[in-house]
């Protein structure tokens, strides 16, 4: 942000530095990569998934039906799937049976 709350200037034009958000490519052009990730997490295993282009609402989506589909907790995070625990193997299998095909 600028700071600006206010202008008297008539040709002023409020910019803001926010990027917008990308059109969330169809699941069989997505390039999702999973990772077991342990550092920084007390000890807990997540699994991660990355790589997800699209929208911020589309992302939460799938995230949703994972965590719903393999009975676990788990959040969105700077654009990554968090899911609780090492799942892997089951997340592959629903996301290739969710149409996405470039996972690994």
């Amino acid at each position: 942000m600028s700071g600006i709350v206010y202008s008297t200037n008539p040709d002023f034009k409020y910019e803001t530095t926010e990027p917008e958000e990308v059109d969330t490519l169809p699941a069989p052009q997505q390039k999702l990569r999973l990772h077991l990730e342990r550092a920084g997490r007390k000890g807990k295993t997540v699994t991660l998934v990355t790589g997800f282009i699209g929208r911020t609402q589309d992302l939460q989506s799938l995230s949703q039906w994972l965590k719903t589909k393999l009975s676990t907790g788990g959040s969105v995070k700077d654009g990554d799937i968090l899911i609780q625990g090492d799942v892997r193997e089951r997340v592959i299998k629903l996301l290739l049976e969710g149409g996405y095909r470039n996972v690994k």
